[in-house]
């Protein structure tokens, strides 16, 4: 597993796919790791792209950090340090969730690092359920996310995967139970993230969203026309998923990937 120093931390990523190809960096969400890309990075390596999947910092195998460096702008600042310091710009970036707070924000912020942007799952707005999140933020901070697990898969996974795919829900489970409280300083960054709605007014970048039907985080409007109103930009309905759409439909998501990145030319 190869790590980088960029913007005063060490981040890890994993690249697949041919060297010479168009690099796609795929973006987490808060409590996986960049090993939810797995599925969907082999489908976009298969079409000759370069993938780059990277943990936040915090998460998975980069560096921890403090509560007070774990903001969405500090993120966005972290992707944008590791496309440059890989050379990977320009660049399709694709966000699920916590991963769509920082693509949206370097749609509007460096519209020179990126080709395209997607946001999965994800929202241009401030945190709609601060005060119901907050109540979840102290139960991690306290005890870590296991004696909340069963809410947690609910939050971050749809109705269908739940109740019929146990071999991809009881990985994560695992994952997710075993998580440490120090989680809970990346919850804090995530639910207290400022809105970016007006940044995104007049954004170059081509933008599309993707929301999962079964999603109760992100609902629709939130994770598809909104953003795509906010950034004049696309968006999708992906059935059958949840929050982390990526995760649950990679096929589905990689045909509007593709789509999406076919529109713009290197």
């Amino acid at each position: 597993m190869p790590t980088i120093d960029v913007n005063g931390t060490s981040l890890a990523y994993t690249a697949a796919g041919p060297e010479s190809g168009t690099a796609v960096v795929l973006s987490h969400s808060l409590f996986f790791d960049r090993t939810m890309f797995v599925p969907l990075a082999e489908i976009l390596a298969g079409e000759g792209f370069r993938t780059v999947a990277y943990d936040h910092r915090n998460q998975g195998g980069s560096a921890p950090d403090r509560r007070d460096r774990l903001d969405m702008d500090t993120l966005a600042a972290d992707a944008a340090a590791l496309i440059e310091a890989l050379g990977l710009g320009p660049c399709h970036f694709v966000g699920n969730s916590m991963g769509g707070f920082v693509a949206l924000r370097l749609a509007a912020r460096r519209p020179d690092l990126l080709l395209t942007a997607a946001a999965l799952g994800s929202s241009a707005e401030a945190e709609n359920r601060l005060e119901e999140y907050q109540r979840l933020f102290g139960v991690v901070e306290a005890h870590g996310p296991g004696v909340i697990i069963d809410v947690l898969l609910r939050v971050m996974l749809g109705a269908t995967s739940l109740t019929s795919r146990p071999e991809l829900c009881e990985p994560w489970r695992t994952f997710m139970a075993q998580l440490p409280p120090a989680i809970a300083e990346s919850v804090h960054g995530v639910i207290h993230r400022t809105g970016i709605e007006t940044e995104l007014a007049g954004c170059a970048t081509p933008v599309l969203a993707v929301a999962g039907s079964e999603d109760e985080t992100y609902p629709q409007p939130i994770s598809g026309r909104t953003i795509a109103e906010a950034s004049g930009g696309k968006y999708v309905m992906v059935e059958a998923a949840g929050h982390s759409v990526a995760l649950e439909q990679p096929e589905r998501v990689a045909e509007q990937l593709l789509g999406h990145f076919a529109t713009v030319r290197r």
